[in-house]
C-alpha cells in the first residue's frame, strides 16, 4: 500500500539521497545475501529442514533482503535526480534547500532541509518536499511568514534563513 502511495509523486531525491539508496542496494547484495545464502546452504545440508532453526530463519531472511532489494531498484528506477548546488535563484526555498524557521507562537527556531522522501531523518532534520510544511515554504524568501496546521493547531514561522550548502 505505502508502496503505491509513494509512487503517485515524483521520486526527486538529492545526490547524497540516491547515493544511499544505491550503497544499500550495493551492501545487501554483495554482502548480507551471500552470507546468508551460505548459511541457509550450510543449514541444507544438515539434513531434516522442518525444524532447523538456521534454514528456516535464513530463508525468511533471504526473503527480507530480496523484497527490501526490489524496493530499491524501484525507487532508484524512478528517482529524479536534483542537486540543489545547482539550483538557480538561490534566495527562495527549493528542493533540498536548508531552511531556518522562527516560530512566531513559540519563540524558537528550526532549521530544515527539503529532501526526497527516500532521504527523510526528522533527527537531522530533513523533511520531505511532500510534507505539509515543505509545500509552505517552497517558492518563499527569507522574510516571509508561512502558516502550517500542526496535531498542537495552526503553527506560523518566519524564514530567516536559506541555503544550499551540503550537510554541515
Amino acid at each position: 500500500m505505502e508502496e503505491k502511495k509513494a509512487a503517485v509523486h515524483k521520486n526527486y531525491i538529492t545526490p547524497e539521497g540516491f547515493a544511499a539508496l544505491e550503497e544499500e542496494f550495493q551492501h545487501l547484495r554483495k554482502v548480507e545475501r551471500p552470507e546468508v545464502v551460505r548459511t541457509v546452504a550450510w543449514a541444507a545440508s544438515n539434513g531434516d529442514r522442518s525444524e532447523n532453526g538456521d534454514y528456516i530463519y535464513g530463508k525468511k531472511r533471504l526473503r527480507q533482503i530480496d523484497s527490501r532489494m526490489r524496493f530499491l531498484m524501484k525507487r532508484m528506477d524512478i528517482a529524479e535526480v536534483v542537486d540543489p548546488a545547482l539550483q538557480q535563484g538561490l534566495e527562495k526555498v527549493y528542493f533540498g534547500a536548508w531552511v531556518t524557521l522562527y516560530s512566531l507562537t513559540r519563540d524558537i527556531e528550526h532549521r530544515y532541509r527539503i529532501v526526497g522522501q527516500d532521504e527523510l531523518e526528522p533527527s537531522k532534520g530533513y523533511i520531505s518536499w511532500i510534507s505539509p510544511l515543505a509545500k509552505v515554504m517552497l517558492g518563499k524568501q527569507v522574510g516571509d511568514t508561512v502558516r502550517v496546521e500542526t496535531p498542537a493547531g495552526e503553527e506560523s514561522y518566519e524564514i530567516v534563513d536559506v541555503s544550499y550548502q551540503p550537510d554541515d
